[in-house]
C-alpha cells in the first residue's frame, strides 16, 4: 500500500526490525544528537547570558509573564491587546464590545471591519453577530453603535440597514417585563444588569435616548440594591426572585461604563437625565470602591472575599471615572482611584497582549482571558488618553 512521501507500508514496518549493526548505528546517531543538544544549548546559555541561567535561554523562545511592564500609555502594549482581542473567537456581544474599542481608540478601519463580520451574522428578527444562538436579546445591540458608525463612514446603505432592524427589534420584537423592562434572554423572563450595556447605549446613539433611559430605569428598579449601592446579577421576573442575587463585580462594570456611554450620547435637550445618570454612576462607584484591594483589583463578587481575584471590574471603572472627569459629570477627587486601578490592570498584561485574571470566558466562573477584558483594556486607554488631551 503507497503512503504520502513515497515507499511502502511493508518495507516501512521491516526497516523497523532490530539487527545489530542497526542497533550500534542506532547507539551511535542517538548519541552524537545528544552531543549536538549540549553544544546548541551550551550555545544557548552563553546567548542568554550565564547569569539568567536555562530560563533565561528559554525567556527568549516562550513569552513570560514575569518581563517587566512599560508604564501605562504605551501604544505599543495597547496594540498588543487589540491584536490578541482581534485573535479571540467572539460571541454576540464580544464582537460589539471589540467594536466599541476600536471605535473610541480610532480605529475606523478596524470598526468597519468588524461590522462587515456582525452584519454577516444578522439574524432576520435583526439582532446582529449571532454566531451561535445563545439566545440573546439585548447582547446583539452591542454591535449597533458599531454597525451604524460604519454607515456614517462608508455611505453603505446595508450598514444603516442592518442598524435599523436591530433598533426595531429593540423597540419591538424584544420581550420584555410588564413594565418595558427588556429582557436580556429570549427563552427564560430574566433581566440581566449585563443588559444596561448592551443596548441603552445604542438605543441612545440610534435616536432612541428616551428609551436608553427608560431601560437604565427599569434594570435599576429591578436590580439595585439600595443599601449595599450595588447591582444584583440576575432577576426572574416568571419566578419573581432572584436567579442570582450576588453582586458580580463585572455586572456593576457593565453598568458602569454603560451608563458613561449613554450619557456622552444623550442630546442636550435631556440635562435632567444626564444629571440623574451621573448620579447613578456615583453611586455605583462609590459601592464599587468601597471593596478596592489594596493592589487595586476586586474579587469577582465585589463583596466576597472568598471569590476569586478579578481584572475587568478596574478596567471598567476607571473607564467610567476618566469618562465622567473630562465630561464634567464627576468630581476629579475619583482620579487617583482610576489610576490606581489603571496600573494594577497594566501589571497583568503579558508579553502576547493579553490581560491576564479578567472573568474568563467562555463560562465566566474562573479568572482567565476573555475579549471584553481586552476591549476595556484599550477603552480604559482611549478614556485616559481623551482625559489628558
Amino acid at each position: 500500500m503507497a503512503t504520502a512521501g513515497g515507499g511502502c507500508l511493508a518495507s516501512r514496518e521491516w526497516a523497523r526490525i532490530p539487527s545489530p549493526r542497526g542497533e550500534r548505528l542506532a547507539r551511535e546517531t542517538r548519541l552524537e544528537g545528544q552531543a549536538m543538544l549540549r553544544r546548541q544549548a551550551l550555545r544557548d546559555l552563553a546567548a542568554a547570558g550565564a547569569a539568567s541561567g536555562a530560563l533565561a535561554a528559554l525567556g527568549g523562545r516562550f513569552p513570560s509573564r514575569a518581563a517587566a511592564q512599560p508604564k501605562p500609555g504605551s501604544e505599543g502594549t495597547v496594540e498588543k491587546v487589540k491584536m490578541s482581542m482581534l485573535a479571540m473567537q467572539r460571541e454576540a456581544w464580544e464582537q460589539g464590545v471589540a467594536m466599541q474599542a476600536l471605535l473610541e481608540w480610532g480605529d475606523r478601519d478596524g470598526v468597519i471591519r468588524l461590522a462587515h463580520g456582525a452584519l454577516l451574522r444578522q439574524y432576520p428578527d435583526g439582532r446582529l453577530g449571532q454566531v451561535s444562538d445563545n439566545h440573546g436579546v439585548t447582547d446583539p445591540a452591542a454591535n449597533g453603535e458599531g454597525v451604524l458608525f460604519a454607515a456614517k463612514a462608508t455611505g453603505d446603505g446595508k450598514f444603516k440597514e442592518g442598524a435599523d432592524k436591530m433598533l426595531h427589534y429593540l423597540l419591538e420584537t424584544g420581550p420584555r417585563t410588564a413594565d418595558g423592562t427588556l429582557h436580556h434572554i429570549d427563552h427564560k423572563p430574566q433581566v440581566w444588569i449585563d443588559s444596561l450595556y448592551m443596548a441603552p447605549p445604542f438605543l441612545a446613539v440610534a435616536g432612541a435616548p428616551a428609551e436608553a433611559v427608560k431601560q437604565i430605569e427599569g434594570l435599576r428598579r429591578i436590580l439595585w440594591n439600595k443599601k449595599a449601592k450595588l447591582f444584583s446579577h440576575i432577576w426572574d421576573d416568571g419566578k419573581k426572585a432572584f436567579e442570582r442575587q450576588a453582586f458580580w463585580g463585572v455586572g456593576n462594570g457593565w453598568a458602569a461604563a454603560g451608563m458613561a456611554r449613554v450619557i456622552k450620547a444623550l442630546p442636550e435637550g435631556l440635562k435632567a437625565e444626564r444629571k440623574r445618570l451621573a448620579g447613578y454612576v456615583r453611586e455605583v462607584l462609590d459601592g464599587c470602591l468601597k471593596h478596592r484591594r489594596p493592589d487595586g483589583l476586586f474579587h469577582d463578587v465585589v463583596d466576597d472575599p472568598k471569590t476569586f481575584v478579578e481584572t475587568n471590574l478596574s478596567q471598567m471603572l476607571a473607564y467610567a471615572i476618566f469618562r465622567g472627569i473630562k465630561g464634567g459629570w464627576l468630581a476629579k477627587i475619583y482620579l487617583r482611584e482610576a489610576e490606581v486601578m489603571r496600573r494594577a490592570a497594566w501589571g497583568k498584561v503579558d508579553d502576547l497582549g493579553y490581560v491576564r485574571d479578567v472573568c474568563g470566558s467562555p463560562t465566566f466562573e474562573k479568572p482567565g482571558i476573555a475579549t471584553e477584558g481586552q476591549a476595556f483594556f484599550i477603552l480604559m486607554e482611549a478614556a485616559a488618553r481623551d482625559f489628558r488631551s
